[in-house]
């Protein structure tokens, strides 16, 4: 059975929605998120994905949000597990250098203009959104973890979407034929969220976030011959709960774009003879996580919300179906080893050293 994994934008709350997504996903399915045939990922999703393809269980991810220790237990750059990054990216500093004034891409924005129906109404705006002033280096610092001295990670299909500043397009590193890029810096671009985020340089051209062209990116696995994807996206959903405030209407309206736009993949794949089961936030998430997808207070709490919620959404007869088939994971990926840290079998795989 070929499975695919596509994890979707959603800020710091959507990565933490992810974890307890795939933590839930092991626990029902006895299956390894980190084995699937490709990966995709976009924004919070890409770092997360970066993550699971390193190697990374869900239950360590989980542990480590709740402020475990490990002791003993080193990560690839041979420093202590305990220092890695707790955050999930909440961490915002200055951009270093003069600032700059204006739109962040008039090619950008000029480019979509022209052929607007193409476009999705993030693409038309976001070239003149203002340059955004926070640095994207804390990013780059959390993936670098996971693949010391650059590189990628040792997985043969993970991707990460970003958008093309100059012509506002998808880019997809990892993927045969995209630009060279350390996992760093691809993930860090693939969540340069415009007007916040400081676009980021990799090789002649500058990136912002992938969920520009699209949260989810779904439809990139059309024709990668899987029998079945697993589709986790934290910007939509089916539950309809009552806006309570301007910014709650507005993250309400952002989500059903989102779905529609996901319907519309899931669409695509299934007519192209692949399977599509999709996760989404229920009506429990939608009201810990609250309108600021950027906030890291509710972290933990949107992590074991989804724990329980995608617990459900698995029990149901159209996803057990769905799921029969996928292979048993390795025990220590589905749950945690018995006996000290240092005694567990290996956690993360040996990364390469080239840029993908």
């Amino acid at each position: 059975m070929k499975v695919g994994l596509v994890l979707g934008a959603g800020g710091v709350l959507g990565g933490a929605w992810l974890t307890g997504g795939l933590e839930a996903i092991a626990r029902h399915t006895g299956w390894d998120p980190g084995s699937a045939d490709n990966i995709v990922g976009t924004s919070a999703g890409s770092m997360i994905g970066a993550f699971t393809a390193a190697g990374v269980p869900p239950w360590f991810m989980v542990a480590h949000s709740a402020g475990e220790t490990f002791d003993g237990l080193t990560g690839p750059d041979g420093r202590p597990a305990a220092e890695a990054d707790r955050s999930g990216g909440a961490v915002f500093r200055l951009h270093r250098g003069l600032p700059r004034v204006g739109p962040g891409s008039l090619r950008m924005a000029a480019t979509t203009l022209r052929r607007p129906l193409r476009h999705t109404p993030l693409q038309l705006i976001a070239g003149w959104l203002p340059v955004g002033v926070i640095s994207t280096e804390h990013l780059e610092e959390v993936v670098g973890r996971a693949v010391p001295g650059g590189g990628w990670v040792d997985h043969p299909s993970f991707w990460a979407v970003a958008t093309d500043t100059k012509t506002g397009k998808r880019t997809v590193f990892g993927r045969e034929g995209a630009p060279e890029a350390e996992l760093g810096k691809a993930v860090a671009a693939s969540c340069a969220i415009p007007g916040f985020y400081r676009s980021v340089r990799i090789g002649n051209r500058r990136y912002v976030d992938g969920g520009v062209c699209s949260a989810s990116n779904l439809d990139l696995l059309k024709d990668a011959g899987l029998d079945l994807i697993v589709c986790l996206n934290p910007t939509s959903s089916r539950a309809r709960v009552p806006a309570r405030s301007p910014a709650a209407l507005v993250a309400g309206q952002l989500r059903a774009g989102a779905g529609r736009r996901l319907g519309a993949e899931a669409k695509k794949v299934r007519a192209a003879g692949t399977e599509v089961l999709l996760i989404q936030p229920e009506a429990d998430d939608l009201e810990v996580m609250g309108s600021n997808l950027m906030s890291g207070k509710r972290r933990h709490e949107v992590i074991e919300t989804a724990i329980e919620t995608v617990g459900r959404q698995l029990e149901t007869s159209h996803a057990q179906k769905l799921l029969a088939g996928l292979p048993p994971g390795e025990p220590h990926k589905i749950r945690r080893p018995d006996g000290p840290p240092a005694a567990w079998p290996p956690i993360v795989s040996t990364p390469h050293q080239e840029a993908a």
